[in-house]
């Protein structure tokens, strides 16, 4: 029997600076225009910013399109409290 975790992909690719899309997003925690708060099975992932906007989120695909100016990547093994869609929704 395999122990190990299965993870869905995750891959992230940028362009100049300025678009950013990540798969396998299973939520979002916070966001605001200087920083979002993504969850995957690696962790979170902190993207920080100028005025980032979330041009589209899908936890059904796992898709998030962020656009602005990009200023750092972070990824954290510590997951945040409740996310906003569970508060949102109730979940």
């Amino acid at each position: 029997m395999n122990n190990e975790l299965q993870h869905t992909d995750h891959t992230l690719t940028l362009n100049n600076r300025s678009s950013l899309t990540v798969t396998g997003i299973t939520d979002v925690d916070e966001f605001n225009e200087q920083e979002i708060l993504a969850i995957c099975d690696f962790g979170e992932l902190s993207i920080k910013g100028e005025l980032l906007h979330i041009e589209e989120l899908s936890v059904d695909s796992g898709n998030l399109v962020v656009s602005g100016k990009i200023i750092s990547l972070t990824y954290c093994e510590k997951l945040s409290g409740t996310s906003v869609l569970k508060r949102l929704f109730g979940g």
